[in-house]
């Protein structure tokens, strides 16, 4: 299949555009206000294969299925690559995956079966050729969604869910972050706020990749947002610092790497993968950033 790239030409490319903002509960009062931000459409590409998220290194697309990946060229839309499991194979669910030097680094699970395990699926960019597997088994920590580096380690997403695929003493509320070594032992953690599990329920992030300028940012399983996060100065839960409208329907998102805050998503519904500009985030007073926190005592 020929990827077909269609350029979005908007006038709010010259600026951004700011929401209103919602109200706060009386629980959040003491928090800071959410910023209320808008995405600028920058580009649309025709996959055959976007249906859970996207990743892209400087010159290529990937588009993510259950079982499948696809690898695009940026310019011209040609279809390079294709890896297709199995119906029922020990790949079923790549929820998300990032491209890093030579090699596509994926978070596979088993969803909807119980008990939830998980694995980490690496496949070498330039033929998409499945190269190694580094089994997380069961874990007390839910399903694997989404992970990035996060200095010599990694930082990733482990979704809880209400109904399919949920268990009957974890909901969507124990959906959590993690901080692993490089080794993937366990060095500390992080609650999602409140104000973002209330937006993904009944499910929790499908994507998740850090910025360049240190914050985490969050995409739901079907709604046109992304949520960002920022460390607290103390306490187990992260901060919702600002929510930004983008023209996306959930799943897995990543940076281009090649540009400046361009964000990369897709369109479930019509299997496109969709790129964006990402306006700044303002990091309150006395919040950190998550490549500013340190792990040990």
């Amino acid at each position: 299949m020929k990827l077909i790239k269609v350029l979005v030409t908007l006038p709010a490319l010259l600026s951004f555009n700011h929401v209103a903002p919602q109200a706060q509960t009386e629980s959040e009062a003491e928090l800071p206000a959410v910023q209320q931000l808008q995405a600028v459409d920058l580009t649309v590409y025709q996959t055959g294969e976007a249906r859970q998220g996207a990743a892209a290194d400087r010159q290529h697309l990937y588009a993510i299925d259950n079982f499948t990946l696809a690898k695009y060229e940026k310019a011209g839309g040609s279809l390079v690559a294709r890896w297709e499991g199995i119906w029922g194979g020990a790949i079923s669910h790549l929820n998300s995956c990032f491209a890093e030097k030579t090699q596509l680094f994926c978070a596979n699970s088993n969803f909807p079966e119980l008990p939830m395990a998980s694995s980490v699926e690496v496949f070498a960019t330039d033929s998409l050729q499945h190269i190694h597997s580094l089994s997380l088994g069961i874990m007390d920590e839910g399903s694997l969604t989404w992970f990035d580096r996060l200095g010599e380690g990694w930082l990733a997403g482990f979704a809880h869910y209400d109904g399919q695929g949920g268990t009957e003493f974890k909901d969507h509320r124990f959906a959590t972050i993690y901080r692993y070594d490089q080794s993937w032992r366990r060095l500390g953690g992080w609650m999602i706020p409140d104000s973002v599990t209330r937006q993904m329920q009944p499910y929790a992030a499908s994507g998740g990749a850090l910025g360049a300028d240190g914050l985490l940012y969050l995409s739901g399983h079907d709604k046109p947002e992304v949520y960002v996060l920022a460390a607290p100065r103390m306490g187990p839960k992260l901060i919702h610092v600002a929510t930004i409208s983008v023209d996306i329907e959930g799943q897995a998102i990543t940076w281009d790497e090649s540009a400046k805050r361009v964000l990369i998503g897709i369109s479930r519904s019509s299997r496109e993968i969709r790129t964006f500009q990402i306006p700044p985030v303002v990091l309150p007073a006395g919040l950190f950033r998550l490549t500013e926190v340190n792990f040990t005592l």
